[in-house]
């Protein structure tokens, strides 16, 4: 009798990152894993930038201007703060701690992202992410579109020392509110001391940890990482995480490859610079709007 056992592979960890500190928008620093002269990207994702932890005084708070994106996605996910949205389409909103925009800049978009007037009077605590996720050719000029996920929307989980908050994807028993292009996990995981958590995978996803709390260690290979570094992974069919004798606080995402060629330059990434060229000239030439719902 053929033996029909399948065994599930861990994946290894192939490379940890640093995440050096740049300043941006208009000059609240951050910590980036990506992209800096190490690592460009991790298909399909393009960037990851850590805003805080930080307390603001009051009259502190900083965020973005009006900027255009086309061709891809900005994921913004608070931890703590809150920050406020405007847009040259109208839109106007605000996402709070544990509260997450997932924007599809597709075709063009002219947005702003800065603190509340109520939060930059009073300051406080501020801790959160932007992820950028390319789309693919086909859909780089889609109509832009957002998804406000809110706090109480997001599946936690609670077991075994793990405590989870799931915004995309499959993990732990509970998929994530966020209807995604590609199939995405998007998972911020926090495990007491000597707790341990798998996370499953496709085997053709690109995946990764970024550490943004404690130290512990990742993958097959028991791979040791702490707070402000990311762990690159090989192939394999889940994603193992270890806490030690102190917490550990990751986010882990994977995300299936667009395998496309990348031309990007500031808010603009498309497949060639031919595009690029003619992202900007629409800009410049109002055909992206302006943000008039001050």
């Amino acid at each position: 009798m053929a033996d029909t056992t399948t065994t599930t592979t861990s994946r290894p960890v192939t490379r940890v990152v640093d995440a050096p500190r740049t300043l941006e928008g208009e000059g609240f620093e951050v910590r980036r894993p990506f992209p800096t002269g190490a690592l460009s990207m991790v298909d399909p994702f393009l960037l990851l930038d850590e805003m805080g932890p930080k307390v603001n005084a009051p009259g502190e708070a900083i965020g973005t201007g009006d900027h255009p994106h086309r061709g891809f996605e900005t994921v913004t996910y608070l931890i703590d703060g809150e920050m406020e949205h405007r847009d040259s389409a109208g839109n106007h909103g605000s996402i709070r701690s544990g509260d997450v925009q997932w924007m599809t800049a597709g075709s063009g978009v002219v947005h702003s992202e800065r603190p509340s007037a109520a939060f930059l009077e009073r300051g406080g605590p501020i801790h959160g992410f932007q992820l950028w996720v390319n789309l693919a050719r086909a859909d780089k000029m889609s109509a832009p579109r957002y998804q406000d996920l809110r706090s109480e929307d997001l599946p936690k989980v609670d077991r075994d020392g793990v405590h989870a908050t799931v915004i995309a994807g499959n993990a732990f028993g509970v998929t994530g509110p966020a209807d995604t292009r590609i199939p995405i996990l998007y998972a911020h995981v926090r495990l007491d001391p000597g707790a341990r958590a798998e996370l499953p995978t496709s085997v053709s996803a690109n995946a990764f940890v970024y550490a943004i709390g404690g130290a512990g260690s990742v993958g097959s290979d028991q791979r040791p990482v702490r707070d402000g570094q990311a762990a690159l992974l090989g192939r394999g069919e889940k994603i193992e995480l270890r806490a030690g004798d102190e917490p550990f606080e990751v986010l882990v995402l994977a995300g299936e490859p667009l395998n496309e060629p990348v031309a990007r330059y500031g808010p603009f990434v498309m497949n060639t610079k031919e595009e690029i060229v003619q992202a900007f000239d629409d800009f410049q030439n109002g055909r992206m709007g302006a943000i008039t719902n001050r």
